[in-house]
């Protein structure tokens, strides 16, 4: 079977004098397809795999990969699953995965080619299923990463990942830790920072979205930060019939990522 092409998220690999504990180098990831997304790019990384009896048709690939490289997998009953998964979600199974390594910013930055492309910033954007949602649109949108600064609440949990629907594997997800200077970099790489915000702010369709952009999203109870926003190159808001005052973060997201895609991947969207 041949290996997939690299992930972009492995550039930057762990410290050998500071090795991560156990607990932090595996993740459990639950959902049909966001296993096999994960087993598609990165099948070196699969270390035990549990499965209901209803599954192993499906999932006969990653079955073959496991007693062929003496990988542990058991077939249990519905609920041990839910047990093993802690969540009644888990579609028939659970799969422990080597987590991925994303890269740092300059690092993504140096590796992005010239031309158009987009990255999302997510503020406060804590709750899971918005999350998954918002990278499953990314990856459908061709969104080169998502950055969440270090106290924005994102985290890739196993619920996350599995409403991805394998979205999570196609889009990295970058903890930056000095928003500042991580905007400074954006900005010398040549994006421009737009925020979502319902107030002040021109409506997407006026004007094509800018070839390289960062689009920034807050949550729907406190937005973006006012300094954020006051700093921002365009202030950007999702005209509608004013019978709410602004969508959801995710349905925010997806809209924003597909008019940035309606105007700049013509050929890719035909």
């Amino acid at each position: 079977m041949p290996m997939p092409p690299s992930d972009p998220r492995r550039l930057t690999p762990r410290s050998p004098a500071s090795p991560a504990p156990a607990r932090e180098l595996e993740q459990r990831l639950i959902g049909v397809n966001a296993c096999l997304a994960a087993f598609a790019r990165r099948p070196q990384d699969l270390r035990k795999l549990w499965l209901v009896a209803e599954r192993q048709r499906e999932l006969r690939a990653l079955l073959a990969w496991c007693v062929k490289h003496r990988i542990g997998y058991r077939i249990v009953a519905p609920d041990e699953l839910q047990k093993l998964s802690a969540s009644t979600h888990h579609e028939g199974v659970c799969a422990a995965f080597l987590r991925p390594q994303a890269p740092d910013l300059q690092t993504l930055l140096r590796a992005l080619p010239a031309g158009p492309a987009l990255l999302l910033w997510l503020d406060g954007v804590g709750n899971p299923h918005n999350l998954g949602a918002i990278l499953r649109s990314a990856a459908h949108f061709g969104v080169a990463a998502v950055l969440v600064p270090e106290s924005g609440g994102a985290l890739l949990s196993s619920a996350a990942l599995r409403v991805a629907e394998g979205g999570a594997e196609a889009v990295p997800l970058l903890t930056v830790h000095a928003a500042s200077a991580a905007l400074a970099e954006v900005r010398a790489a040549g994006f421009a920072v737009a925020a979502s915000t319902p107030h002040r702010a021109r409506s997407i369709y006026a004007a094509p979205l800018p070839a390289r952009a960062l689009l920034a999203l807050g949550t729907e109870g406190a937005g973006l930060d006012a300094a954020f926003i006051a700093a921002a190159d365009v202030r950007l808001r999702i005209p509608g019939s004013g019978a709410v005052e602004s969508l959801n973060v995710a349905a925010a997201a997806a809209v924003l990522a597909a008019e940035w895609f309606r105007c700049h991947a013509p050929l890719a969207a035909g």
